[in-house]
């Protein structure tokens, strides 16, 4: 059985259909789910760029490893300190490219 079981038509003029369209799309959302957040009190977020999702996977792969060094070194009562600095060195460089990512300036796009 579905779980919505009223039907609601609503007209809306060609401009207003384009900022639906556009809105729900760059939401990765469909029509009908972006307005359905929008009444229950929700602004979906656009979707993040695809650099987002391999910057977050290099960034749980050096939590791995340094989780994994610090295990050993729990065990072992010893800290592979060359190990240890390589995964730290990824991490800094990991975060300044986040950080140059988010907060860097991107061209202004012309408005056609």
């Amino acid at each position: 059985m579905r779980k919505r079981s009223l039907r609601i038509q609503v007209w809306v003029n060609q401009e207003e259909d384009r900022k639906l369209q556009k809105h729900a799309k760059q939401s990765g959302l469909s029509r009908e789910a972006y307005l359905r957040a929008l009444i229950n009190g929700y602004v979906p977020k656009t979707l993040p760029s695809i650099d987002y999702y391999t910057m977050l996977r290099e960034l749980h792969a050096i939590g791995n490893n340094l989780n994994q060094l610090a295990a050993k070194a729990h065990a072992t009562g010893h800290l592979d300190r060359t190990s240890f600095q390589r995964e730290s060195d990824d991490l800094r460089r990991a975060v300044q490219q986040i950080q140059e990512a988010v907060t860097a300036p991107e061209p202004r796009q012309s408005s056609s």
